[in-house]
């Protein structure tokens, strides 16, 4: 039997290729983000209207969100995997420089958004034993400066994730946390306001993760027996590692 994920914010990045790899294994998708030629380009990439289907809407819209899923067709409705991919970083600088907005607008997206799309989609989940995976990042584990409330929306995730894996563990419903490091998409250029100097130099010379890494881990996950559940998975490339801890020294 074919099986449907579904994928949020996948018109960029992490979300893009994790629909490409689901789709080359034979799965139909769902595929969801706020930019319509982008869903209707990556429709037409997987093959079209019997294999993938896209929802436009805005995932902090909670009536929206409950609209686009109840408009599903019957061959898209029954949903065997939920991929919280949607989230963004928004800001580089210290707390008490930070835009109130952005602020507000990462904890509508990262984890109201989240929550929202999960609870309507529950009973279906369950119904199926299916899964939930969810994007978190390293940030939910170890802070840096700049980091603030987006890492703190990302340790909700993960603890979000941890709570849904107790209540659904007698369902049948698997859930997991994976925690990237530093990854290579266009969620840098929105979080730095487009700029590509700043985009250029984070990555210089790291090696980092890609896109298509992060997919191919999600899919991995999926493919595992039915009786095995990946808890959380923390990915860095090998040149990202742990940092001493910051110190400032007061001069005089």
């Amino acid at each position: 039997m074919t099986k449907t994920v579904l994928v949020t914010g996948a018109t960029a990045g992490f979300g893009q290729a994790i629909a490409r790899r689901f789709s080359s294994e034979g799965y139909k998708l769902v595929i969801t983000g706020r930019r319509q030629e982008r869903l209707d380009a990556l429709v037409a990439e997987l093959g079209g209207a019997e294999k993938a289907h896209a929802l436009c809407f805005d995932i902090r819209d909670e009536a929206a969100t409950e609209a686009a899923l109840k408009s599903l067709p019957a061959e898209f409705a029954a949903i065997d995997v939920l991929v919280n991919n949607a989230g963004l970083a928004l800001g580089t600088g210290p707390a008490q420089d930070c835009d109130l907005g952005e602020w507000k607008t990462m904890i509508d997206t990262n984890i109201t958004g989240l929550v929202t799309i999960t609870r309507l989609m529950l009973e279906g989940l369950i119904a199926r034993r299916g899964l939930v995976v969810n994007l978190s990042s390293v940030a939910a584990n170890w802070p840096y400066p700049g980091g603030n409330v987006y890492g703190a929306t990302k340790s909700f995730v993960q603890q979000f994730s941890r709570g849904l894996r107790s209540d659904l563990s007698s369902k049948g419903v698997r859930v997991t946390s994976i925690e990237p490091g530093m990854a290579e998409s266009e969620f840098t250029l929105v979080r730095t306001g487009g700029n590509q100097e700043a985009y250029d130099k984070l990555y210089s010379g790291a090696n980092p993760l890609q896109p298509e890494d992060i997919a191919e881990t999600i899919f991995w996950v999926a493919s595992l027996p039915a009786h095995m559940n990946i808890n959380t998975m923390e990915i860095m490339p090998v040149y990202q590692s742990w940092a001493p801890f910051q110190v400032y020294r007061e001069t005089k």
